[in-house]
């Protein structure tokens, strides 16, 4: 069983952190299906502080859920423990810190200063930032980052090993460099070298969509367990088809046809209620974009239900758009 200090988690698969993916609507899809763990979006800790988070803030972040993990960045060692101390008094139970965002954005130094990976060419600042979290807090604290910054600078063993003296309870490791962004094919058997680094769990992040990739990325890496990222849009089941295909609970009945209308109408409404009607619409249609190419719907539908001005046009469309793939499964049969 994977276990995060004292906190066990249910299976050793994980839904990686996404900005603008994996809000709480999704993440309360996926956990419907079951997850070891769920990682909020990322949030920049001095703007978090200044902003005092308001009431949506503190549900956004899942505060108090069991199986969510709230995840932090940022480059000062003061705002990033005070933003932890915040999260952890408001029910956080799982602190990660941020050192794999490649964004240029993150890493340049705009919002939150420069974080996310940039902090991997400085392992001295990025210690100083884990001890000041660490330090702050009582509940455990994790870590996600890359290999390194570029291949000449492949530091992750190293930082690996000094977060976990500095308290560190567990490290996901995607297993591309900040340089390589999501080109190419993650390194699995790289991330070995993390794993044979540390005495704590190691979690394998990276082109992992399914149970054949996920037990290929342990096999190769000889890591804990793995982290679905891009896979699970579209597909929150898949962390449970994951967690099954490595011998950990019963593979979960995929819904097709009208089960997966109602399923992708009870998240499309979840949106327009934490959102807002008018930008609850507009968030949506990226979701039901990766829910209609797990479906196999058609152009002409998915247009409609892509360009649908009101949620009742969306809703009305939905039966039809999700039954694509469940047809060509009849006609099969």
């Amino acid at each position: 069983m994977l276990r995060i200090a004292d906190k066990a988690l249910a299976t050793p698969v994980l839904l990686a952190p996404m900005a603008g993916i994996t809000d709480l609507p999704f993440r309360n899809v996926v956990a419907s299906f079951g997850a070891g763990l769920v990682v909020s979006e990322m949030v920049a800790s001095q703007e978090m502080v200044q902003a005092k988070p308001s009431a949506r803030g503190k549900a956004e972040l899942g505060l108090g859920a069991e199986s969510t993990a709230v995840q932090l960045a940022g480059c000062d060692a003061q705002w990033m423990a005070e933003a932890a101390r915040v999260v952890a008094d408001q029910g956080a139970r799982i602190i990660d810190i941020n050192m794999g965002c490649p964004a240029k954005k993150v890493v340049s130094g705009s919002g939150s200063g420069a974080s996310g990976s940039a902090l991997m060419r400085d392992p001295d600042h990025a210690l100083r930032l884990i001890e000041a979290v660490v330090g702050a807090v009582d509940v455990p604290v994790t870590l996600k980052m890359r290999l390194g910054w570029d291949h000449d600078c492949l530091n992750a063993p190293e930082l690996a090993r000094r977060a976990e003296a500095a308290g560190v309870a567990m490290v996901t490791v995607h297993g591309r460099t900040r340089c390589q962004f999501y080109t190419g094919a993650a390194d699995w058997v790289a991330i070995s070298d993390i794993v044979a680094a540390v005495n704590i769990p190691v979690i394998a992040n990276g082109d992992i969509v399914d149970g054949t990739t996920a037990r290929k990325a342990v096999a190769q890496s000889g890591a804990a367990g793995v982290m679905i990222g891009r896979g699970a849009r579209g597909r929150p089941w898949v962390l449970a088809e994951v967690a099954a295909a490595m011998g950990q609970g019963t593979a979960p009945l995929v819904p097709q046809g009208a089960a997966l209308a109602d399923l992708v109408a009870g998240h499309y409404e979840a949106m327009l209620g934490f959102y807002g009607g008018d930008l609850g619409l507009r968030v949506a249609r990226k979701h039901l974009g990766w829910y209609m190419d797990a479906a196999g719907t058609g152009d002409r539908l998915r247009r409609a239900v892509l360009t649908a001005r009101t949620p009742a046009v969306v809703l009305e469309h939905l039966p039809e758009a999700m039954e694509a793939r469940a047809m060509d499964a009849r006609a099969a049969a």
